[in-house]
């Protein structure tokens, strides 16, 4: 008899007030405020963990959302990811309390140069003896770039092409740099690493001069486990390269499946297998003891979901919440001469500004989303995993703890009865717990073709 396959639960956190759940930090007894303190982190942790989670799923920003209404205006007085801290840095608070906990932090390849992130992420996978994945991004805030020095966004496909390049200084770093045995700690002999067994990899690069040799020993996993979020053609092509774990999504079953599947062709076009990528997908799930209770809080979430938040963060580049209600959509695109505005529009031709703004205010709610009981929540995910395809999900928090506490109280407990949870055994690395085939970047994958120095 095959063995079900077992869900993968993230929770989708980020180091703000506000994420991805527009006004719910003023939620009764949410305590997203704290985010500044190191207890909000290490608490969360504990209660993941204890309700087996597979990891947190840490995002992150490197600018503001400024192209709504011309400003930041809007997003800073929403909390909308502004303020925000590094993701990177409450990872040891996390792990120093957990044992099996998995994290992936956010890091853009756009703007920081990657010798230094090679060693940090080689930190956290020490501290968190092989627990920590990387979610590359590209980033795509035009306030980002201006951040960095940039007049604006470097285009897609250039981005793209420069985190290629980014990622093969990491693998030579990461992979190739040292030995396994390089640390001899011979105490008769006075040496405590071979330097035979240490290398330069003398990168020189379009965008990248990087000498080496890196500056940390090899961690558990070497390389971290990759992570991406993406579903354009770019991010597709970019995935099949490299990515171990996608977060993707879609408005419908063929819409997830078709993305999928685009990534599993591109993985096999590059050598991999078509298994060696897992998908994951952002899911709202509120659960209830009763129909009624659950019911409850989803009037509750929808009450306290700020329109404006919603706008700001799609970087919506027309308010319609300035014309009245009745104001065809079409008469407002006929005014309009700016392709970015016009190519928004079009999406909600044939609709008013207020039908197109009770689309937009309801459109979270979307194939991965479900309430009710236990029962109903555990059916629903059932057919995420056997009838979708997919392999896990990031959990939406709508309010911090209990979002993650009923999930864990709740669901958890039902889907364990139904042979869909993980169950903790050994601490081990986050490859091998999602993977089950040890510690390391499996032989396909190209990051491995430095190993023992060669190719650099």
């Amino acid at each position: 008899m095959t063995d079900k396959k077992k869900l993968i639960v993230n929770l989708f956190e980020m180091n703000t007030v506000s994420h991805i759940t527009h006004g719910l930090w003023r939620l009764p007894g949410n305590r997203r405020h704290e985010f500044n303190d190191i207890e909000y982190w290490t608490e969360l942790a504990q209660i993941l963990e204890d309700g087996s989670f597979d990891g947190v799923f840490l995002a992150d920003v490197v600018g503001a959302y400024d192209t709504f209404r011309d400003g930041p205006e809007t997003a800073i007085r929403e909390g909308l990811q502004i303020p925000s801290n590094d993701p990177l840095l409450v990872i040891p608070a996390m792990a120093a309390v957990t044992k099996h906990l998995g994290f992936g932090a956010t890091f853009s390849t756009t703007y920081e140069p990657p010798f230094a992130f090679a060693r940090r992420m080689s930190t956290l996978d020490h501290l968190t003896k092989g627990r920590v994945g990387w979610n590359i991004v590209t980033s795509y805030l035009p306030n980002a770039a201006q951040n960095f020095g940039l007049e604006g966004e470097i285009p897609k496909a250039e981005r793209y092409r420069k985190a290629d390049e980014y990622l093969h200084v990491l693998y030579k770093l990461w992979e190739g740099s040292w030995d396994d045995d390089a640390i001899v700690r011979d105490v008769e002999n006075a040496v405590y690493t071979d330097p035979a067994k240490v290398r330069y990899i003398n990168h020189v690069g379009e965008h990248f001069k990087v000498k080496g040799p890196h500056l940390s020993s090899p961690s558990l996993q070497r390389t971290p486990v990759l992570f991406q979020a993406t579903g354009s053609a770019d991010g597709i092509a970019f995935a099949g390269r490299h990515a171990e774990l996608v977060f993707t999504g879609g408005n419908t079953r063929e819409d997830f499946q078709r993305n999928a599947q685009e990534m599993r062709d591109a993985a096999v076009s590059q050598g991999r297998g078509s298994g060696d990528i897992k998908f994951i997908v952002q899911a709202g799930v509120i659960v209830g003891r009763t129909e009624e209770e659950a019911a409850d809080k989803l009037k509750t979430y929808q009450d306290f979901k700020s329109l404006d938040g919603i706008l700001a963060h799609s970087s919506m580049p027309i308010d319609l919440t300035a014309y009245p209600d009745e104001t065809p959509v079409d008469d407002i695109a006929a005014q309009q001469s700016d392709p970015a505005v016009l190519a928004r529009l079009m999406g909600f031709a044939g609709l008013t500004a207020g039908e197109a703004l009770a689309r937009i205010r309801n459109g979270r709610e979307g194939r991965f989303f479900v309430a009710g009981t236990p029962k109903v929540v555990a059916d629903e995910i059932e057919k995420w995993l056997d009838e979708d395809g997919v392999d896990g999900i990031n959990l939406r928090q709508y309010h911090s703890f209990d979002t993650a506490r009923d999930f864990a109280e709740l669901v958890i407990p039902e889907l364990r009865k139904r042979g869909r949870i993980r169950e903790d055994g050994e601490p081990t690395t986050l490859r091998n717990r999602l993977f089950g085939r040890g510690d390391r970047l499996p032989d396909t994958h190209q990051g491995t073709r430095y190993r023992g120095g060669a190719n650099l």
